[in-house]
């Protein structure tokens, strides 16, 4: 993979970042995130108008650049590679938003009477609980399909509900580093999930 002779001295530090990433070098997929997130999280957040959904997406935009990154070439910069998955996650995201946003006024049944509006009750019924149960269960049978060290910083960050700071000192791990492999730890357990949804259809 030969780098583009018109890259700019940044671009081309991206570029070496980019190959030892794809060595397996977790401080360069943290380096890379530490780079660029505040500007994927600004630009979607101008796409999206939501502080929320702007942050989510940002975690996913780096969850799937750092996901395929042996698709990127060099022939442009990593940066505008990456804007780019932005760009499009953002687009799939509006799409999808907009298929699934129904008016209030508009919830009429078959026959063209207004149905009433159903508010979830904040606390779950016995067999709600039930439920939820079974799916920790599966989710944690899920979990163990991912390497190790992916296993437990989900397991510390969404079983024992610990800070990313808190997971970093517990593990001696840059911070940066927690998060880039939580991404990506995020990223392969969807994957895992979706292969067992589609095995149950």
């Amino acid at each position: 993979m030969e780098i583009n002779t018109n890259f700019t001295e940044n671009a081309k530090n991206d570029f070496h970042l980019v190959v030892k990433a794809r060595q397996g070098d977790q401080k360069a997929y943290a380096d890379l995130m530490v780079r660029y997130k505040d500007s994927i999280y600004f630009m979607i957040l101008k796409m999206v108008n939501n502080k929320e959904d702007a942050m989510d997406l940002m975690v996913e935009t780096f969850a799937k650049a750092f996901e395929k990154l042996d698709k990127y070439q060099p022939d442009y910069a990593f940066s505008t590679w990456l804007f780019r998955v932005a760009t499009n996650n953002c687009i799939d995201f509006i799409r999808k938003k907009k298929l699934n946003t129904m008016s209030i006024h508009g919830m009429l049944d078959e026959e063209g009477e207004e149905k009433p509006l159903q508010i979830r009750a904040d606390t779950l019924n016995p067999e709600e609980t039930s439920i939820k149960k079974q799916q920790t269960k599966e989710l944690k049978q899920l979990i163990e399909g991912l390497p190790l060290r992916y296993r437990n910083l989900i397991t510390l960050r969404y079983f024992d509900e610990l800070s990313y700071e808190e997971i970093a000192q517990q593990l001696d791990l840059p911070l940066g580093t927690v998060k880039a492999q939580l991404f990506r730890a995020r990223y392969l357990l969807g994957n895992i999930i979706n292969r067992y949804n589609r095995d149950d259809i």
